[in-house]
């Protein structure tokens, strides 16, 4: 039975290697063609790596960074990723404290709307929201984390009130009887418990609000504001023709930060999910 056991596991370490492997392939590609030259990124070289005659060093960066306003566009991305992920790491764990301290119908209710809004496809709300957003001013990047909050709250209040279920009431309760206030005791006590829960749920959504193309596309004020996500489709030259070189360093130069927060923090985005899906 051992035996058994030790070929199972071997079998899908081999199984889940493959798919590693073709999941990182074309973040592998992206990363030799950036350092490639132009005429070999558009010929049948694309597929190999670069030599003596393809390699174009660091060039492609420099070119990326120093034109096409990168990093205007980059500060623009870091400070709505910034802003939209404190926003819901605060206000959706307070929810969630909420709804799982107060049971009533209406909190009911209100968690189930919450969880309701992860499978309403952002495809009907988009034309709505984009007029929305102009007559409530929430087009530029100090105010569209409101729109990102009302996006990301049903995976963080699902996870957070997950994990609530399982912080015993009894420690809230001396908090209250030591003379601390509902704030007071959030701030004190629960949030700290979080710890693991918030964790993996600003990565998540760091992830998904900084890699966004869609959603500040149709709400930004693209005049004047840029983030690196639409940067990239603007690397165009003369007729239309895409400059691959500078676009492929782009994409590795918005790819890495997240690769390298997520490498670091993997264990932590672990830790939250079975927190927040079995506890409770």
């Amino acid at each position: 039975m051992e035996k058994k056991n030790r070929v199972a596991d071997g079998l899908m370490t081999v199984v889940l290697a493959v798919f590693s492997l073709a999941w990182i392939y074309p973040v592998i590609m992206i990363l030799l063609n950036s350092l490639k030259k132009e005429t070999a990124i558009s010929t049948s070289t694309v597929f190999q790596l670069p030599n003596s005659a393809t390699f174009a060093g660091f060039e492609n960066y420099v070119n990326a960074v120093g034109s096409k306003g990168f990093v205007d566009a980059f500060l623009t991305s870091l400070l709505i990723t910034v802003t939209s992920v404190v926003a819901i790491l605060l206000f959706c764990s307070m929810c969630a404290w909420y709804i799982t301290r107060v049971e009533n119908i209406l909190t009911k209710a209100v968690y189930y709307l919450f969880v309701f809004s992860m499978v309403v496809p952002f495809q009907m709300l988009m034309f709505t929201l984009a007029a929305t957003s102009d007559q409530l001013k929430l087009n530029t990047p100090w105010n569209i984390w409101v729109i990102y909050l009302g996006f990301g709250a049903g995976l963080a209040v699902f996870m957070f009130a997950g994990f609530m279920k399982s912080i015993p009431l009894e420690i809230e309760e001396a908090a209250m009887i030591d003379g601390c206030n509902p704030f007071q005791t959030y701030f004190r006590i629960v949030l700290p418990v979080l710890k693991p829960t918030l964790i993996s749920v600003g990565i998540l959504e760091t992830m998904w609000v900084w890699n966004d193309y869609l959603l500040p596309y149709l709400v930004l004020d693209r005049k004047k504001y840029t983030t690196v996500p639409i940067l990239i489709q603007y690397f165009k030259g003369s007729y239309g023709r895409v400059e691959m070189g500078p676009m492929m360093a782009c994409i590795m130069l918005t790819v890495l930060p997240i690769i390298i927060v997520y490498l670091f923090c993997q264990k932590h985005i672990i830790k939250g999910v079975v927190a927040g899906a079995v506890k409770g």
